[in-house]
């Protein structure tokens, strides 16, 4: 039979009656919240970033076995080829929404610091930013074709010498002029730098391309132009959708952060747990004589056990609230690290979702079960006489 439990609110009182060892302890258990939530954040960040640069819409080409764009090669025979596949999108004008770019990385000196830092540079075109409608400028202008002028994505421009708009950036032996600056809704293009394809080409001596992107007019087509490609023994090339292949890039970065942190976090949470043990014990110690008076009132031992297991876990969600208010507000936060794939700066914004949310308060509460339960325990298994003894 279920035992008769004590009330929430005798439990709540016993933690506000010790308020400030209350408040302490959670402070260790919120900090290592903290951690837990901010690494997760962390690592959704950064896939939110790169997932939103993709379009549902658009089909990537590289060379076959390429992990990224900077490892690609696309001739401009093979690229042809794609171009004239049935079912590619037609831009309106007599052309096809299919954008022919290189892609390759320049290393700039960061504000500030002055550190060097790789960011990537990318050939487009007209085309290339009918293909993101998550682009807009929000200062200047697009560059204009078969000229040096480039535009900037807006982390690039706050975040690098001579990326503003207006300044000049000197690279592959010529002078680059910022005509704009754009904003990408938060995507991995916030991070790159723009001009027009032929000219980056001849700039960088590239004979082949990159990558080329497309837009299918039935995104369900997809499976039909893959095997087109993949199929013809001219080409060497894979395809795949725009957000399969930003997806992706994010997974060795992210999955990197998060079995970091949380190893961090499982470390932190040792100390976390024997402090909560260590408050529940003196708590346990200081209400013998309290125990022995639940116990002569008819509550059976699980009762008493369950009592204070809840008043632990109450302190853990307590912690894990604190911890949570705290990591949310990383969310104001933009930073930027190397991708692993690319090796290029990526800039994103901390991510906090309810799925993260609900983890964070699961693992709170999970530090409570284990810091609570010997405690509550050793109390449950007091004797009446022994207790009413020592009161």
């Amino acid at each position: 039979m279920w035992p008769e439990l004590l009330p929430l609110s005798y439990i709540a009182r016993n933690l506000w009656v010790r308020r400030v060892t209350t408040m302490l302890t959670a402070g260790g258990m919120a900090l290592v919240v903290y951690v837990f939530a901010t690494v997760l954040m962390m690592g959704e960040g950064i896939r939110a970033t790169l997932v939103a640069t993709g379009q549902p819409d658009n089909v990537m080409v590289l060379r076959k076995g390429a992990g990224a764009e900077i490892n690609s090669s696309v001739s401009r025979g093979q690229a042809a080829i794609i171009e004239s596949l049935a079912g590619v999108a037609n831009n309106g004008q007599g052309g096809k929404l299919v954008s022919k770019e290189p892609v390759v990385l320049n290393t700039l000196p960061k504000r500030g610091s002055g550190k060097p830092s790789n960011i990537t540079v990318r050939g487009t075109s007209a085309t290339g930013l009918a293909l993101r409608p998550q682009v807009r400028f929000i200062k200047g202008r697009m560059f204009r074709p078969g000229t040096s002028e480039i535009v900037a994505g807006q982390s690039v421009a706050r975040g690098f010498v001579g990326a503003g708009l207006g300044e000049t950036l000197k690279f592959a032996g010529r002078e680059w002029l910022v005509v704009g600056i754009f904003d990408a809704s938060r995507s991995g293009f916030d991070s790159e730098i723009w001009g027009d394809t032929e000219q980056m080409m001849q700039a960088f001596r590239r004979s082949n391309y990159s990558s080329v992107i497309f837009r299918l007019n039935d995104p369900s087509t997809f499976e039909t132009a893959r095997a087109a490609l993949e199929d013809d023994p001219r080409l060497t090339l894979e395809a795949k959708p725009e957000v399969q292949f930003y997806a992706e890039q994010s997974e060795m970065l992210s999955t990197f952060i998060r079995l970091l942190g949380l190893s961090l976090s499982v470390i932190f949470s040792i100390g976390a747990i024997v402090g909560a043990m260590i408050t529940m014990f003196a708590t346990v110690a200081s209400r013998v004589g309290e125990i022995g008076t639940l116990r002569a009132l008819g509550f059976r031992r699980n009762a008493v056990l369950l009592s204070f297991l809840a008043e632990s876990l109450l302190l853990s969600l307590v912690g894990g609230v604190m911890g949570l208010g705290a990591a949310s507000l990383m969310q104001a936060v933009s930073i930027s690290t190397v991708n692993f794939k690319t090796f290029s700066e990526l800039a994103f914004q901390f991510r906090l979702t309810p799925m993260i949310a609900l983890h964070s308060l699961l693992f709170a509460l999970a530090m409570g079960l284990l810091g609570g339960f010997i405690p509550a325990w050793r109390a449950a298994r007091l004797k009446i006489v022994d207790c009413l003894r020592e009161a």
